[in-house]
């Protein structure tokens, strides 16, 4: 499973949605996926993927972690992921 699947993989669980349903341009408002479910998917990539996610939960556009929508949160995953591959 690539990064991709996971992500939205993982998104799907917290937005009782199945993944096949969530298409890249989707925002987390259009998921129903609010702060807290936000919070809890943050985590579960971070787990899932060993990674540190730059987020700030109590600013969430201070952060440099794009939230607009399913394809920037996946992208910056990756990104992340690559990183911490080549460190």
């Amino acid at each position: 499973m690539d990064v991709r699947d996971r992500v939205i993989a993982i998104m799907a669980e917290q937005a009782l949605m199945e993944p096949s349903d969530i298409e890249g341009t989707m925002t987390l408002e259009d998921l129903g996926i609010d702060s807290l479910g936000l919070v809890e998917s943050i985590f579960a990539i971070e787990e899932a993927f060993d990674i540190a996610i730059p987020f700030n939960a109590n600013d969430p556009t201070a952060s440099a972690f794009d939230i607009s929508s399913v394809d920037t949160i996946v992208a910056a995953v990756a990104d992340l992921v690559r990183g911490q591959r080549d460190a």
